[in-house]
């Protein structure tokens, strides 16, 4: 499944008025979710099998790292919990690295939010504001993704530029 999403990482010193800004909003809560990201060495993009109770996908993305929004094109392909398939890309690829966190997934509309507690890394949130057949558009995406970006009140010095690896690699 391919798609396009509009994201930002940020860290994030206040998760609990996270918390209650999407309640007020009235988004989805979806579950906590205890994943391992499990980054392969590829030659293009980020190869990365996330195991967890909630979410199990292989993903492998194109991302530029910069602050802000940023567009995402992502192939997904939903795994099955505990299955053979790291063990085969790691003896194919090699792993690159290795990030376990607890994520706590809402959802409003086609925007999606994580409250994650990254082990050795801290507290982030996310937003990402997800076209999955093409429907929505670039230009909403990043409209949407801003709107919250706003109402959280991001700090700019708060934006995350790279991914979870490779702060973790850092």
């Amino acid at each position: 499944m391919q798609r396009i999403n509009i994201e930002i990482k940020a860290r994030c010193s206040h998760p609990e008025e996270i918390r209650d800004l999407l309640d007020k909003q009235q988004a989805e809560f979806i579950g906590t979710d205890y994943q391992t990201d499990t980054y392969f060495n590829v030659p293009n993009g980020r190869l990365k099998l996330r195991e967890g109770n909630i979410e199990n996908a292989l993903i492998h993305y194109f991302r530029n790292d910069q602050a802000g929004p940023k567009r995402s094109d992502i192939s997904l392909y939903k795994t099955q919990p505990r299955s053979d398939l790291k063990e085969l890309l790691t003896a194919a690829l090699g792993i690159l690295a290795v990030v376990s966190k607890r994520r706590q997934i809402y959802f409003i509309e086609n925007v999606k939010f994580h409250i994650d507690e990254v082990e050795h890394l801290g507290s982030f949130v996310e937003i990402e504001a997800i076209d999955r057949d093409g429907r929505i558009g670039e230009e909403k995406l990043r409209r949407q993704c801003q709107y919250y970006l706003n109402l959280f009140k991001i700090k700019e010095e708060d934006l995350v530029e790279v991914s979870y690896s490779d702060l973790a690699m850092g």
